[in-house]
């Protein structure tokens, strides 16, 4: 009988928790569509490509907002199975609130790592997949910075013209094997400058080991120096923020291609914060999954669900907030970016311990 109910148990829960993200899918189809067709808007593309870049962009989205889906699919299982006396009838054949919370809590924690070893790899290569289209129909936007397996690439408009910059690879604050185009406003090539290495830390990029390759009388003269200096609306924290997409690295590839990330030029820092944030989303499930318990099964009177739905949706809310605080904390240094990352962690698992106990005693 225990095994039916636990059945019960799981199967309507998971199925709640479903309904809940195809909705949200849904939504998220209906909003991002129009974000779509504004940017294609002046493409020779039928609907279908719009369609296709939101249906694969948006599951990234959802797995950021999983910890607060998870709740309100907890708060609306738990709710239902209270108002048509489900709840009383497993405590009639024993289970008590605390093996309930137990059953659905570790039920959550097992679906956040499902997502971090099965599903994160699979929407990780969508969203490169959608940004690598997207960048195919960027040719229009002035300003583009895009990182790939050909290196650092970097468009920008000038007064008189146009610069593309390419490079190997960034390390650290500088640009290895740079090469920069500069254009006339008719796109004809006016110079090209080589450098072994440029400092990228300010605006006024540092170029060292340079040549220059200017035309002049339609031949190009070529010229040598040390050092060069050129103003860039790109520094290095422009650079960094604009192709570190936390969102095409996997969970799997943060611990097994690390090291190839780093050489690659993603910044340690970025990869730490992306690693122990995806670390903290079977801790969430579990957390938000708790609260939801905790909240609906402190009484069994149907008069109080509107009372402590709201009550949920409030500590949601305050989730939300204090788990942005926190990571601003930890990137402006006031605190260790680590502990920021895990700090909701610790203030949710204080308040889940306090509140199973009350529930255990009803």
């Amino acid at each position: 009988m225990n095994k039916v109910l636990i059945y019960y148990l799981l199967r309507n829960f998971l199925k709640t928790l479903l309904i809940v993200i195809l909705v949200i899918y849904a939504f998220g189809i209906i909003l991002n569509l129009f974000e779509e067709i504004e940017f294609f808007k002046n493409e020779t593309v039928n609907l279908f490509l719009p369609l296709m870049l939101t249906s694969i962009f948006v599951p990234s989205i959802i797995i950021k907002l999983l910890p607060f889906i998870i709740f309100v699919a907890s708060m609306w299982f738990m709710v239902k199975i209270r108002n048509n006396k489900d709840l009383l009838t497993l405590k009639v054949f024993g289970f008590s609130n605390l093996k309930i919370f137990f059953i659905l809590a570790c039920s959550s924690f097992i679906v956040g790592l499902l997502i971090l070893f099965i599903v994160s790899p699979v929407t990780s290569s969508m969203v490169k997949y959608y940004e690598q289209t997207k960048s195919r129909y960027a040719r229009d936007i002035d300003h583009l910075v895009t990182y790939n397996s050909n290196g650092l690439w970097i468009k920008e408009n000038l007064k008189n013209g146009q610069r593309v910059i390419t490079a190997l690879r960034p390390e650290g604050f500088n640009l290895v094997d740079v090469t920069i185009f500069h254009f006339d406003k008719n796109f004809n090539l006016d110079e090209k400058i080589f450098s072994k290495n440029v400092n990228v830390e300010s605006n006024r990029w540092r170029l060292n080991d340079v040549t220059i390759f200017k035309i002049k009388d339609g031949i190009f003269k070529k010229r040598n120096l040390e050092n060069f200096e050129i103003t860039s609306i790109y520094n290095y924290e422009k650079i960094n923020s604009l192709f570190n997409n936390a969102d095409t690295i996997s969970f799997l590839d943060l611990i097994t291609d690390y090291e190839n990330l780093l050489n690659n030029g993603y910044n340690k820092r970025f990869l730490n914060q992306s690693l122990h944030t995806m670390l903290t989303l079977p801790f969430l499930l579990f957390l938000m999954t708790s609260l939801a318990a905790i909240v609906t099964m402190y009484t069994l009177k149907r008069s109080d669900n509107l009372k402590f739905i709201v009550l949920g949706l409030i500590i949601s809310v305050f989730v939300y907030y204090f788990k942005d605080l926190s990571i601003a904390l930890g990137q402006t240094d006031r605190i260790p970016l680590v502990l920021a990352i895990w700090s909701p962690v610790i203030a949710l698992s204080l308040f889940t311990f306090i509140g199973v106990l009350q529930i255990n005693e009803k």
